[in-house]
């Protein structure tokens, strides 16, 4: 079981009838292993009007949002469901919002759980990676995106991207929990990606994590062709991780925007769960 971690929030934007979750499943199978409180936020995006518009459209808006709502519940009700099957306590909420309110909501609500489920969303304009960062910068708490493909939490193997930043350091501790229950932990550092002369290595990191039980190895990867986010992916899968621990966001987040970066490519694409802190 793991332990120390006591309330999961899951936290779900509705739009399409069609658009797949792993969220919903992934946060309450996580939950029910770690026998916690999970509290579903299944949220739809109220359309706002910000100026007089004639009355077709704002009856067409009227029309959308009452979709939009009609959707929540039907998601609120599945997850209810899905909770008690799982023998798992569930807070579900299905709000209505325009977006600002919304992330402020989801904030404050991921301020007072242990960890937040968002689900990936590779695209970086869409509204699921607007409040993934959101989570990340403001929330103070750290946030799991979970892929598709990701329906059961799994974390026998957890591989730590480690570039000795204080943003890692706090992303190790938040998976503190995990990490204590694998199989086995590996913290793998890229050589040639940043200077870490001055950082602290991964070899000086493993002691440490073996003092708490774990069953830890480091690797050092040195970039030879493509970038730092491909080199990590193929050894994630190497490794055959079922989750990735990283610091979110290591350069300043107007270069990431412009350049990319590691957070950017996994948020893009990745195989397993990320646990991300900032």
């Amino acid at each position: 079981m793991i332990q120390g971690i006591k309330s999961v929030l899951i936290g779900l934007t509705l739009e399409n009838e069609d658009e797949p979750s792993s969220a919903l499943s992934y946060g309450i199978s996580l939950a029910h292993q770690a026998g916690a409180h999970a509290t579903v936020q299944a949220a739809s995006i109220r359309l706002v009007l910000t100026h007089t518009f004639v009355k077709a459209v704002a009856e067409v808006a009227a029309s959308e949002n009452q979709r939009r709502r009609r959707l929540s519940e039907l998601v609120a009700m599945r997850a209810r469901g899905d909770a008690a099957a799982a023998g798992v306590g569930c807070t579900v909420e299905s709000p209505q919002l325009s977006f600002p309110d919304l992330r402020n909501a989801f904030t404050a609500q991921a301020r007072v759980h242990d960890l937040t489920v968002l689900d990936a969303e590779p695209i970086a304009s869409d509204v699921d990676r607007g409040l993934i960062e959101a989570l990340l910068f403001e929330s103070g708490r750290p946030v799991m995106v979970v892929p598709a493909a990701c329906q059961t939490f799994v974390a026998r193997r957890i591989l730590v991207a480690w570039d000795g930043s204080a943003r890692v350091v706090r992303a190790l501790n938040d998976a503190m929990p995990f990490l204590r229950a694998a199989d086995a932990v590996e913290v793998v550092s890229v050589a040639g990606e940043k200077d870490l002369s001055r950082a602290v290595s991964g070899t000086e990191v493993a002691p440490h994590l073996a003092r708490h039980g774990m069953n830890v190895t480091v690797k050092d990867l040195m970039v030879t062709q493509g970038d730092v986010a491909e080199n990590l992916r193929g050894h994630a899968g190497q490794f055959r991780a079922d989750m990735v621990v990283m610091g979110a966001y290591a350069h300043h987040r107007i270069r990431q925007i412009v350049f990319g970066g590691v957070t950017q490519s996994f948020l893009k694409e990745s195989a397993v769960p990320l646990l991300m802190s900032y």
